[in-house]
């Protein structure tokens, strides 16, 4: 184990079980089904429950890749250091830049939904919800830089406060039940193929729980948290994106979902419970989105700060104030991703994201599987299925599927 583990062992303030799962279904809910909802009804109909099933057990496997090769190793850094163990450090240097590129893209999809929302329940024109969506990112920056014990603390309120709401509007559509609800077109009839491109489209709602690889240092009894947090959150999160997908769908019906798809759950909420429907379900998204940006700042900032390190990024990532916390990555990962913010494009900012993560996770698997890892067959389940998700989303930007 590195000396970092072994100091957070010593720090009533290290990631314990508890606040591990909640960075990690922070990190994926915050940009799941806020994000990507009416997305992959758009793709999949009636079928959207299936593809977030599907996805659901890719991530599940991938899960156990992740976990069983950060134990290996002993050492934070994802697949980044995985890949330097095995001595392919050229490689490694190409997928850590593009690992970083891909958070920052995915913190401005959470930026967005948090401004959409933010936006559309004060009545406020399209600048304020990029206003907001900066300020978003800023304020959790300033939040990363005061520390681990903080933003975990932030991370274990939102995430329990918006799974609360969540559940609420799915058991209330639910209790709605009416098939027909499910279907997005009736005059163009979809397919179960659609669930499989829709689990392609929509994988970027399972990113977050590998974050937990980078954090490695920050944890208490590193392989026993990690083992433990990471399926937990995988699982929990799964069985919310299929209950709130086929619940919110009773509630607002498929069409207006798609119509909506960057306010589609406040609209459901609104139609569940009429105001305070609609402003406790934009105060989930509110809480949702930002413990997806503040999750994946404190993770990716650690990544870059190993990597800097290594030689394998610019020296200003390894930069740390008095308390170890890498302010210069925090403060450039923040700038680039409000850079991002003002070019919009919800959807294909979440089909980018998520072809990006098919393919690493795809990687990780496959080293995992070349690792001979216990259980490896669940990682050659988990490339399997990320190969196909990725084969599925490239087919359908071209326009074949």
């Amino acid at each position: 184990m590195s000396g970092g583990a072994a100091t957070a062992e010593e720090s009533p303030h290290a990631l314990g079980p508890g606040g591990a799962w909640a960075m990690a279904v922070g990190g994926m809910i915050g940009g799941g089904i806020f994000s990507t909802l009416g997305i992959v009804i758009a793709v999949a109909g009636q079928w959207a429950w299936l593809s977030f099933l599907g996805g659901g057990l890719v991530a599940l496997a991938s899960g156990h890749s992740y976990s069983a090769m950060t134990r290996r190793i002993g050492e934070p850094g994802g697949s980044y250091a995985y890949l330097r163990a095995l001595g392919w450090n050229r490689t490694a240097q190409v997928a850590v830049w593009v690992l970083v590129t891909g958070y920052v893209f995915t913190l401005s999809v959470y930026a967005v939904t948090f401004g959409s929302y933010a936006a559309f329940a004060l009545g406020a024109p399209h600048w304020g919800a990029i206003a907001a969506a900066v300020a978003a990112i800023a304020v959790l920056a300033g939040v990363n830089l005061m520390g681990a014990a903080e933003a975990t603390l932030l991370e274990k309120v939102a995430v329990w406060g918006k799974l609360a709401i969540l559940l609420t509007l799915a058991g209330l559509g639910l209790a709605r039940w009416a098939p027909g609800k499910l279907v997005a077109d009736p005059g163009q009839p979809v397919g179960i193929t659609g669930a499989v491109i829709g689990m392609g489209v929509v994988f970027m709602a399972y990113e977050g729980f590998q974050l937990l690889s980078y954090d490695y240092d920050e944890m208490r009894d590193p392989p026993r948290t990690i083992a433990r947090a990471m399926p937990l959150a995988i699982l929990v999160t799964t069985a919310t994106y299929i209950v709130v997908a086929l619940g919110a769908a009773m509630l607002a019906g498929a069409p207006e979902i798609v119509a909506r798809e960057e306010v589609a759950l406040a609209i459901a909420g609104r139609d569940a419970l009429g105001g305070p429907g609609f402003w406790a379900v934009s105060l989930a998204a509110a809480f949702s989105a930002g413990s997806a940006i503040n999750a994946t700042i404190f993770a990716t900032a650690r990544l870059a700060k190993r990597a800097a390190g290594d030689g394998a990024m610019p020296g200003l990532f390894a930069r740390e104030d008095a308390s170890g916390v890498p302010w210069a990555g925090t403060l450039l990962l923040a700038g680039s991703a409000i850079a991002l913010v003002a070019l919009g494009g919800l959807a294909q900012l979440v089909e980018g994201a998520s072809l990006i993560f098919l393919a690493v996770f795809a990687l990780v698997n496959a080293l995992a599987w070349q690792a001979r890892i216990a259980h490896r067959w669940i990682s050659a389940l988990g490339l399997a299925g990320s190969l196909g998700g990725a084969a599925m989303l490239v087919l359908h930007l071209a326009g074949v599927a």
